[in-house]
């Protein structure tokens, strides 16, 4: 069985034991144990611990984090800004959206307009008319601003094994 990696020099390749560590913990992270991703990939617990560092220490696992129900924590409004800046400074953009308290998450686009997806949280239309000032400041042009109630993930097919 290939452990995943190729020589020094290459692009490292998931194999099907990486794949299913990946389902795992996307499906359930807090819970799951490396027993049970053992059992469920066909390999050992340290097998499962040692691939999970070294997909960490890659960059492919680049963290663990809890998902928020914002409206049950007191957070009523939870608004998805769609914003255009120029290609060029898209990225600079992006970094100093996330500064703006209430901002949780910017998404870069590649097309030429909307090209800058900002989530924020706020707790009146107060907060959330101080977020929308505040991007305008950095030279954001809000295009929309989008009201979410739900979202709905799951964890990526190509994974399962």
């Amino acid at each position: 069985m290939s452990d995943g990696t190729d020589d020094e020099d290459s692009e490292y390749r998931l194999d099907d034991v990486d794949r299913g560590i990946l389902f795992a913990l996307q499906r359930d992270a807090r819970n799951v144990t490396a027993q049970e991703m053992a059992e469920s990939v066909g390999v050992s617990p340290s097998t499962v611990r040692n691939r999970i560092d070294n997909l960490e220490e890659r960059g492919i696992i680049q963290g663990y984090q809890p998902v928020i129900n914002y409206e049950d924590a007191g957070f009523q409004l939870r608004v998805l800004f769609v914003a255009t800046v120029s290609p060029e400074e898209r990225h600079r953009r992006a970094k100093e959206a996330l500064e703006v308290p209430g901002v949780i998450d910017v998404l870069e686009m590649l097309t030429s307009q909307r090209n800058l997806y900002v989530e924020a949280i706020a707790t009146s239309t107060r907060d959330l008319a101080a977020i929308t000032n505040d991007l305008s400041d950095r030279n954001l042009e809000i295009l929309s601003s989008e009201i979410i109630t739900t979202h709905y993930s799951q964890p990526f097919g190509e994974f399962e094994l």
